[in-house]
């Protein structure tokens, strides 16, 4: 397979795997999810999801404790915890999983980020996501989904891939940081979500959203490549977000094009704010990504 059809599954593709009666079949997590209303995603679920799909709720088995005044918004969650919800949905060592959201992996990034972090290395994103699915044709099911499964995965979850801000902070110069946010809101000119404005002096912007084509499916390994020309890819690169969701996506991205995996800020804008000896920068220091 080539490295994209090691990352990404179309709908296709994965209509033709599950009809495949005689290869075993990959476990599927269901992660659509809307921020601004945080039951939406598995009310959708209940009423059709991809057969034999799994859900996992991007606060609850996709995130830890949120702890006020100290983390962020979607903080990683423990080890111990991740490894419950997969093992929850019968994943295991050597499971084959694809993930997928409603539409543009804003979400499943971050699913197929932790699922690797957990140790899998048979992880894909369903590009497109489930509104893909539907435009394919592809079968759908309704109801509360499987009934929890025996996986018996012992997630390693390295800590060598990811950074916290004392590690930023200590640091100063080395990392090259990608922020995933909206221009406006790294710019500092809105902030619809956290409590103040900016960014993290020296960081990029680099909008996930510009990882996709029109059809709301990642763009070619070349075209990711052209986007990224600029960027070092030299061990020290480090994605964040809002709160360290959307970063994983442009880490799929940039994998996608080819460079070694960037380490994840995952406390992200959300947590280094709460800080306020924590440098903070508006406008626009640097051109876009």
């Amino acid at each position: 397979m080539s490295d994209r059809d090691d990352l990404l599954i179309s709908a296709d593709a994965l209509k033709h795997r599950l009809s495949d009666t005689g290869a075993e079949r990959p476990i599927l997590l269901d992660t659509r999810f809307n921020l601004a209303d945080t039951d939406e995603g598995e009310r959708h679920y209940r009423e059709g999801h991809i057969p034999g799909a799994f859900y996992a709720h991007l606060d609850r088995d996709l995130s830890g404790s949120i702890v006020p005044g100290e983390t962020g918004r979607h903080p990683l969650p423990e080890p111990a915890q991740l490894q419950a919800t997969l093992r929850a949905r019968g994943i295991r060592a050597d499971s084959e999983v694809i993930v997928y959201d409603a539409a543009n992996a804003m979400i499943a990034g971050r699913a197929w980020w932790l699922c690797r972090w957990a140790g899998l290395d048979r992880v894909r994103v369903l590009d497109g996501g489930w509104q893909a699915w539907l435009d394919a044709g592809g079968p759908v099911e309704s109801g509360s989904g499987p009934e929890p499964a025996d996986g018996d995965i012992e997630v390693r979850c390295p800590t060598e891939w990811i950074v916290d801000a004392d590690q930023l902070l200590r640091n100063t110069g080395r990392y090259t940081l990608l922020d995933a946010r909206a221009r406006p809101r790294y710019s500092g000119e809105t902030e619809p979500m956290d409590h103040k404005a900016g960014h993290i002096p020296g960081a990029l912007c680099a909008d996930f959203t510009a990882n996709l084509d029109d059809s709301g499916r990642f763009k070619s390994a070349p075209a990711l490549r052209q986007r990224f020309e600029s960027v070092p890819d030299d061990g020290n690169l480090v994605c964040y977000c809002g709160s360290g969701v959307t970063a994983c996506h442009n880490i799929l991205a940039l994998t996608l094009a080819g460079h070694r995996q960037p380490r994840l800020y995952a406390g992200s804008w959300s947590e280094w704010i709460n800080d306020d000896s924590r440098p903070v920068a508006t406008g626009t220091e640097k051109e876009p990504v």
